[in-house]
């Protein structure tokens, strides 16, 4: 029994991936926040509660989807096994916090995303190596002379895919000169990691088949690149319209 609560609240040692990227993602934000027109302070604030949103979303939203099994073990609930959780949950929980401590602020959202952006991209490489580090997100059985010993298998890397595509998109937004556009940074980046996902998402063993062998992962990114090149269409034709007007 003893042995059992231990491995429950064992630290997950890849979580310090994740840990040292968010540092560095934090640290990276801030010397570029004040070009978006965000103080410092603002961005401290946001990251903080969206962390602990983050955090608290993505198991809440677990745990309502799998209700059954801790009903069972109700001590999981609060458990640290980063497996127990629902990034996609995370991630909407995450907006909605800081769409309000935007409103609250006065603060415009799109400049928001825009100074988090750089954030965003190093913890999506600290996600990909952790995911390493953890066995999680494998690939599929492959004969290629970069496949890894996991699971019994020889497979495709998709974790390292993640993490250098993530790395070679945060390269290109340094090299970008911040838009004069609100939103645009946020969403080039949202629309190429969303390309690098649909790509990726097709050596994944690890997936949700959803109907005529169509997976649920890349129908999802399917949809966040349509809603970018919206988004991005929009954000392009409003400020157009403001300097017509002007």
């Amino acid at each position: 029994m003893i042995e059992a609560f231990q491995n429950l609240f064992a630290p997950p040692r890849h979580m310090i991936l994740l840990v040292i990227a968010a540092w560095l993602g934090l640290t990276l934000t801030e010397r570029r926040t004040e070009r978006h027109g965000i103080s410092k302070e603002d961005l401290n604030n946001i990251t903080f509660y969206g962390l602990i949103a983050f955090v608290i979303g993505g198991r809440i939203s677990y745990v309502l989807q799998n209700m059954s099994a801790f009903t069972k073990s109700p001590l999981g609930i609060i458990s640290i096994n980063p497996d127990l959780f629902d990034p996609i949950g995370a991630l909407a929980v995450t907006f909605i916090v800081a769409i309000a401590y935007a409103q609250r602020k006065g603060l415009a959202l799109w400049s928001v995303l825009d100074a988090l952006t750089l954030f965003f991209a190093v913890i999506a490489i600290g996600l990909g190596l952790s995911h390493l580090a953890a066995g999680n997100a494998f690939g599929l059985p492959t004969d290629l002379p970069w496949g890894i010993d996991l699971w019994n298998a020889t497979r495709h890397p998709t974790q390292i895919y993640d993490a250098l595509a993530s790395s070679l998109i945060l390269i290109l937004l340094l090299r970008f000169k911040p838009s004069a556009r609100p939103g645009v940074t946020f969403l080039i980046f949202s629309t190429l990691t969303a390309l690098s996902q649909l790509l990726f998402q097709a050596f994944r063993a690890n997936y949700t088949v959803l109907f005529s062998g169509l997976r649920q992962e890349q129908i999802l990114a399917w949809f966040a690149l349509l809603m970018c090149f919206i988004l991005l269409e929009n954000r392009l034709s409003h400020v157009k319209k403001q300097a017509t007007s002007e």
